[in-house]
């Protein structure tokens, strides 16, 4: 095949182009080259190749100004206070949580134009921020690509104002191929492979997080990511955070995320073979489940847990008890915006998100089966069986 990416070649490029050098971490070349090596390997052609050159040019440049930022300005000074997690299974809650808590106006969270575009630290630029524009435009060239995506997460349709799980702020740190920082590329959701460090990259978030505080009001920041196989090193990184972990039946949660991705995938690559999709997925919930088991982390006192039934049934009043369980009150103020968000963005807004367990059993599992399997999860944390198909 001719035409192949060149990670060497798109390095430099990205050096000549910002006139810079650090990345940082001197294993990223190496972790980049293969990145570029899975590009390569994937099968696209001519253009598809052009479309993933562009993304890294795009990460590579984003990265080296970040790092040069730090260098400009005493960012690293920045202090981060007491933040708030929100985690749990795919498909849990944890997104509806995380966007209640981000209304309340004494909040901060992470958003996609920032991530996007972190450099400079936005308490620097004067006006009208045009990349809160250009971000805007590609959550519109996303929502146009996957169209489906809206059904199961409608809060797509904040835009360049949405909200980013915290592994967004990983996309070139080359750990994590996340499809919105790859939806141009025609490819696979890359959902393992990569060399992973977790301390290194919640270095990353923290220093995104300290980028996008500098020289702004000081808020309480909340925030959202899939930390439960990262305990150690989230409480390492934050020692004062704490930290909500949603729980739900495991057999709903492995038979929407497996229709979640397809439908996300199926605007990126083409039809997906559900039958495959919906055994990793399985796979993949069976080995959260087994580390939420097994993790002794787990029982730390900064994790308040809570069931997803318990949550849906009254969405203000979890978030109030998540603050009194850090020492907080829950204002009048913050109370208000989070029923008005609650009212003004139904669920379905852009259409009913439809998925079965029938994706598990066609696969040749055993509902029954999957539930005594799951059935000392489901103890240890309260979570009753929810009876839908």
């Amino acid at each position: 095949m001719t035409g192949l990416l060149n990670a060497a070649e798109l390095l430099a490029h990205a050096e000549a182009a910002t006139g810079l050098h650090d990345y940082g971490d001197p294993t990223l070349p190496e972790r980049f080259a293969l990145v570029v090596q899975h590009l390569n390997e994937v099968g696209m052609d001519a253009d598809g190749r052009r479309r993933a050159a562009e993304v890294c040019h795009w990460l590579l440049a984003s990265r080296l100004e970040f790092f040069e930022d730090r260098r400009r300005f005493p960012v690293a000074d920045e202090v981060i206070e007491r933040p708030m997690f929100v985690t749990g299974e795919p498909r849990s809650g944890t997104t509806l949580m995380h966007a209640l808590m981000s209304v309340d106006p004494a909040a901060r969270a992470l958003r996609f134009w920032e991530v996007m575009y972190p450099s400079p630290p936005p308490g620097t630029a004067a006006g009208d921020d045009a990349r809160r524009a250009r971000a805007d435009a590609d959550w519109r060239e996303i929502n146009a690509k996957l169209p489906k995506w809206l059904h199961s997460h409608p809060y797509n349709d904040m835009l360049g104002d949405g909200l980013p799980e915290d592994e967004r702020t990983w996309a070139f740190d080359f750990r994590v191929l996340t499809p919105t920082a790859w939806w141009r590329v025609p490819m696979q959701t890359v959902v393992g492979g990569l060399p992973t460090d977790a301390a290194a990259q919640y270095a990353i978030h923290k220093a995104m997080l300290q980028q996008f505080q500098f020289r702004r009001p000081k808020k309480q920041w909340v925030l959202k990511g899939f930390h439960g196989f990262r305990l150690k090193e989230l409480f390492n990184a934050y020692p004062d955070a704490t930290l909500m972990w949603l729980h739900r039946d495991p057999v709903q949660v492995a038979a929407s995320r497996t229709m979640m991705m397809a439908d996300i995938l199926e605007g990126i690559v083409g039809p997906v073979d559900l039958r495959a999709a919906a055994k990793m997925h399985l796979q993949l919930t069976r080995e959260s489940i087994a580390n939420t088991m097994s993790n002794p982390l787990v029982d730390d006192p900064r994790i308040l847990h809570v069931r997803y039934t318990a949550f849906i049934a009254d969405q203000v009043g979890t978030v109030r008890r998540y603050y009194e369980f850090r020492g907080s009150t829950l204002s009048g103020e913050a109370e208000a915006a989070m029923r008005a968000y609650l009212a003004d963005n139904p669920g379905d807004r852009h259409g009913k998100f439809r998925y079965s367990t029938s994706l598990l059993t066609d696969i040749g599992e055993d509902i029954g089966a999957l539930h005594d399997e799951f059935r000392p999860f489901r103890e240890r944390f309260g979570v009753q069986i929810e009876n839908r198909n």
